[in-house]
């Protein structure tokens, strides 16, 4: 009968604490198995390297900030919020077992904007009063970084919102015909009788014979970026948040920056990042290009993108989580890498199940059959930059179902302890069932989800190499368990994964000639042993192995 290799919580924290992350007991047959007070198996050695990472390869947690947590009692999340829930984030300390240890955090737009979503703005120097003020965000940054967790800002400046000075002046400029207005070009237009540009949406200027391009929305009006007035007044933004101590930005919608012409588009983010970088090197950026790795890869010279190759119900992280075959998982992504960083020596993979444009995996990858642990195993215990959606951790549901609409992906945080945050504006999802156990039930079970997710980040933490290694796909054949070994600063890791029912016996021999000794990890549903180069890894379970 299989045991569900869980953490307790507080008996994690003591042995992580106490005992500096030592070890695991073996049963008669020398399986590694659960101690009896169901303490994880994690070793001395890899626990001796978890320390606060310095670097961009960090576990980040998406907020959809107006869904969070509400501090002020109107229903809307804000930023206070998110600072009363730092201490279930990250607490600050990566051996006490007693929060999430999430390193960063990225947060919806919080800029003024006529919408529940922010993703239409009308002044990026203005931080949404239903969020709070410019000070709630230094506040922010300020316990964030004393916790050394990054914070990076949704910048979206392929449209702004239709209300925005820049609009407005347009508008006016266009109405007067007084082509000398510095804002005349500021968005992208066409005039009445000339042919518009194909596959690309555009809406009358009120008083004006010309139009608008806004393929989004008509409440999304599309920058200029043959403007250089536009990209100087972008920069300005982006300056003035990192001068504010912002450790960097999500950018949204980047490949529509010139729409249909990705080359172009890739060539305004290499001049972006270029002056970005002048100003902070170790900015944290990535990039929504919602498209296949082909396209991917045009970006990539400039900045990281997004996995959606792996993400959402038919993505490699589902599909593999269900039993798929890992060998596939992993061979995908050492390829991926292999390519991405021949495009630029500092890239990685920053992969994800779920965020607030998709349906939540709680749909389709289930608690009770250990899918979704599986999958976090997966994206969680790899390389690169994953990120995490607000609620994944608590197994939170939600999807745009009938009604069509994504504030159901966007539900209110199950905090379960009085939190007045409510569902955004248009929400139709069901009540009922949204969780198994809200936050505050989960927080005191040593078997809960939460409690896996905090588990799972600080086996990462413990292996330093798990991240930031040179990654080199195990290729089993005839088999579905699979992983992979990365090598990182004279040290070397092997993290492996059955995602199938049943027990499977595999010689690591077969496919690399380093010598692994110990069990430093063992999580999901099984147990694990390993006796000389041979290792039996149980279903639906991962191992973490160190070289000794």
């Amino acid at each position: 009968m299989k045991k569900r290799v869980l953490a307790a919580l507080l008996a994690l924290a003591l042995l992580l604490a106490l005992a500096g992350c030592g070890g695991g007991k073996k049963d008669a047959s020398g399986k590694y198995k659960l101690s009896d007070s169901g303490e994880a198996i994690i070793d001395d050695k890899s626990c001796a390297a978890a320390v606060a990472s310095e670097d961009n390869y960090r576990v980040f947690y998406e907020i959809f900030v107006g869904s969070f947590s509400d501090s002020d009692g109107d229903g809307i999340g804000d930023l206070r919020g998110i600072i009363d829930r730092m201490d279930y984030l990250n607490d600050g300390d990566d051996n006490s077992g007693l929060s999430l240890g999430v390193e960063g955090i990225w947060l919806s737009p919080i800029f003024l904007s006529g919408s529940y979503h922010k993703y239409d703005v009308n002044d990026y120097y203005t931080i949404d009063p239903q969020f709070g003020t410019e000070t709630d965000l230094k506040t922010l940054l300020k316990v964030c970084h004393e916790r050394n967790v990054k914070v990076i800002l949704d910048m979206v400046i392929n449209h702004t919102g239709p209300k925005n000075p820049w609009f407005e002046a347009f508008c006016k400029a266009h109405r007067n015909e007084d082509t000398t207005s510095a804002y005349y070009d500021f968005y992208t237009y066409y005039t009445q009788g000339d042919t518009p540009p194909a596959g690309r949406t555009f809406y009358p200027i009120s008083g004006s014979s010309d139009y608008y391009e806004g393929n989004f929305s008509s409440e999304m009006p599309e920058l200029n970026y043959d403007n250089e007035a536009v990209r100087e007044a972008v920069l300005d933004v982006a300056k003035y948040y990192l001068d504010l101590g912002v450790d960097g930005f999500r950018f949204d919608a980047a490949k529509y920056i010139y729409y249909g012409d990705d080359a172009r588009s890739a060539q305004f983010w290499s001049w972006f990042m270029d002056e970005l970088r002048a100003i902070k090197p170790d900015i944290y950026t990535v990039a929504e290009v919602w498209d296949g790795d082909g396209v991917t890869d045009t970006y990539y010279p400039a900045l990281n993108c997004f996995n959606f190759t792996t993400s959402q119900a038919s993505g490699l992280i589902a599909s593999t989580a269900r039993g798929g075959d890992v060998n596939a998982y992993t061979g995908y992504v050492e390829h991926y890498l292999d390519r991405v960083t021949a495009l630029n020596a500092d890239a990685m993979i920053v992969p994800f199940i779920a965020n607030h444009d998709t349906d939540r995996a709680a749909g389709y990858l289930t608690e009770a059959s250990g899918r979704i642990q599986m999958a976090a195993n997966l994206y969680i215990l790899s390389s690169g930059s994953p990120f995490i959606y607000y609620g994944e951790e608590i197994g939170a549901s939600g999807s745009r179902g009938g009604a069509n609409t994504d504030a159901n992906r966007r539900l209110r945080m199950e905090w379960g302890d009085g939190d007045t945050v409510s569902d955004p504006e248009g929400s139709t999802y069901k009540e009922d069932g949204r969780v198994s156990a809200t936050a505050a039930e989960q927080l005191g079970n040593g078997d809960s989800l939460l409690s896996y997710y905090k588990k799972l980040i600080m086996i990462r933490k413990a292996n330093p190499a798990i991240a930031r290694g040179d990654y080199t796909a195990l290729n089993f054949t005839d088999t579905r368990l699979g992983g992979f070994v990365s090598e990182y600063e004279g040290t070397a890791v092997a993290v492996l994964h059955n995602t199938t029912a049943d027990p499977i016996t595999v010689d690591l021999a077969t496919v690399t000639d380093i010598a692994f000794t110990s069990l430093n990890a063992v999580i999901g549903m099984g147990g694990a042993e390993l006796k000389g180069t041979t290792l039996t890894l149980d279903g639906q379970t991962s191992a973490v192995l160190g070289r000794g």
